[in-house]
């Protein structure tokens, strides 16, 4: 029984150490492209709710997608519960791309971000 609990017990931290890791390696990444970024976060967002009249930014991150360096941006809008993604260039501030969202859409989006 002892035996099991210190199985039980060195599993967890090791689950546990992976998890600190992880993050740790993803906040590194986000440093690395910000630090390529030419659009300021604050600037991008100002230009992404522009597109988005009344929004509120829920998320947002910056990524490469294709190749390319941008800000991608999940804005809410009162009235409904789709959710609308603008994706703006971190190198030149030009809106990359808009697309609407239902909540069916983002929760198999979070499912393949998840695997």
């Amino acid at each position: 029984m002892k035996i099991k609990r210190i199985i039980y017990a060195v599993l967890g931290v090791s689950v546990l150490a992976a998890c600190v890791v992880s993050c740790a390696t993803g906040e590194q990444k986000e440093a690395k492209l910000q630090a390529q970024a030419k659009v300021s976060r604050a600037e991008a967002e100002r230009i992404a709710l522009a597109k988005v009249p009344g929004g509120t930014i829920k998320e947002g991150e910056i990524e490469k997608e294709k190749g390319n360096l941008i800000w991608s941006f999940d804005i809410t809008t009162p009235g409904t519960s789709d959710i609308t993604e603008v994706q703006v260039s971190a190198v030149n501030g030009e809106v990359v791309a808009i697309e609407k969202e239902s909540p069916a859409q983002q929760a198999k989006e979070k499912k393949k971000d998840n695997d």
